[in-house]
């Protein structure tokens, strides 16, 4: 079943009688590095000099189809050893376990799965691995094994884990800034609720991470990357107006727009463009699909439940999509003279019960950083 243009959808949605779930907004646990939270990832050397590559995935959890997940893992451990552009890393993009963040969930649906991936995973936390289950005979507070596993102020092995050799990561808080030589990547922590929650401290954060940012834009690209989509056109969730508010929002104040913005929480592949008033155009991606069994459909246009006539909607598109693989992302910079340019891919995974087919390419964007402007995309529909 193709994954393309099946649906006369070509804008987000927003789902209609919002319920307010505020109630479940969990407090933060105090960072274990300092302020401005900032980790410098550990230039390695084993890629040419003007080129780098790092791949991101979402929503990998769940124990219904654990092949989902892990051939998700396989096809990412594949992709460092790429000849060309060998990945240097993971970034998740939340919903490492599910249902609720609890420790007893991460050796099935995280240790195992990427036992034998051989580089480094960098996460932001999604909504399920920040919730508490109530009914744990153990209490435990919002986030506690996803900081073992992920904010560990010394690497070390995980107590909750068998047999791992993977060590526990030093992220410096549970919102940082990955940097890299190529890029600035901003990560945020939308909390609990279905539409998400960020503070008003996390947010002035948010606004000087992207002026300090702003100030390097001609070497390194700005990326942005949060759980909850702000943009989706499916009939899960919908959109998130207060992440498109609190995304623009700061954008404005601090005169800084990133070059692409990436999420999870949607069990999809969507990519939408929104321009802005300086004529910029970007990519807003949603990439759920990362081993989750249960994959989210979209809306139509005269869907009940939902609508698009919304303001917070001008000037955004729905470009592309795929419903019904899982996949991932592999983002490739390049910079050659005065060109610099940032490559987005996605790969899906077609599912067969006799054998384990690699991953396909299936769509491809890329942006000319230096001219601040969309290039003609390239989209590949090769797939079953």
């Amino acid at each position: 079943m193709s994954g393309v243009k099946q649906h006369n959808i070509t804008k987000p949605v927003i789902k209609k009688g919002q319920p307010d779930d505020s109630f479940k907004i969990q407090p933060l646990p105090a960072p274990s590095g300092n302020y401005p939270y900032h980790l410098n990832f550990p230039e390695s050397g084993a890629y040419p000099a003007k080129t780098f590559a790092f791949n991101l995935v979402g929503d990998t959890g769940g124990l219904k189809s654990p092949k989902f997940q892990q051939q998700i893992a396989e096809e990412l451990g594949k992709q460092t050893a790429d000849s060309l552009y060998p990945s240097q890393f993971l970034y998740h993009l939340g919903d490492v376990v599910y249902h609720y963040g609890e420790r007893e969930q991460y050796e099935k649906q995280f240790f195992t799965p990427y036992a034998s991936f051989p580089g480094p995973i960098y996460a932001i936390a999604g909504n399920h691995d920040a919730d508490v289950n109530p009914l744990n005979p153990v209490p435990y507070k919002s986030l506690d094994a996803f900081n073992s596993v992920f904010c560990d102020a010394r690497p070390g092995d995980h107590y909750f884990s068998e047999n791992v050799k993977r060590k526990n990561q030093h992220q410096p808080n549970v919102y940082w800034t990955l940097n890299t030589e190529m890029a600035s990547i901003i990560g945020l922590y939308s909390n609990v609720p279905k539409y998400g929650y960020i503070s008003a401290k996390q947010q002035d954060w948010f606004i000087k991470e992207l002026i300090r940012a702003g100030e390097m834009q001609n070497e390194k690209a700005i990326i942005v990357c949060v759980h909850h989509a702000p943009y989706t056109a499916d009939t899960n969730h919908g959109s998130s107006i207060a992440m498109i508010e609190l995304l623009d929002d700061s954008f404005a104040k601090a005169g800084v727009i990133p070059d692409i913005v990436f999420s999870g929480h949607v069990h999809n592949y969507q990519r939408f463009s929104k321009t802005y008033s300086d004529g910029k155009i970007v990519p807003f991606i949603v990439a759920g699909s990362g081993g989750f069994d249960e994959l989210h459909v979209l809306a139509t246009d005269d869907d009940p439940g939902f609508t698009s006539d919304d303001p917070h909607f001008e000037k955004v598109r729905l470009e592309n999509y795929s419903l019904y693989q899982h996949g991932f992302l592999k983002v490739i910079l390049e910079k050659a003279a005065d060109e610099f340019f940032l490559t987005c891919q996605y790969y899906t995974m077609i599912h067969e019960d006799d054998k384990d087919l690699p991953a396909t390419l299936y769509d491809s964007i890329t942006l000319d950083l230096k001219r601040n402007k969309e290039s003609s995309p390239s989209v590949l529909s090769n797939h079953a």
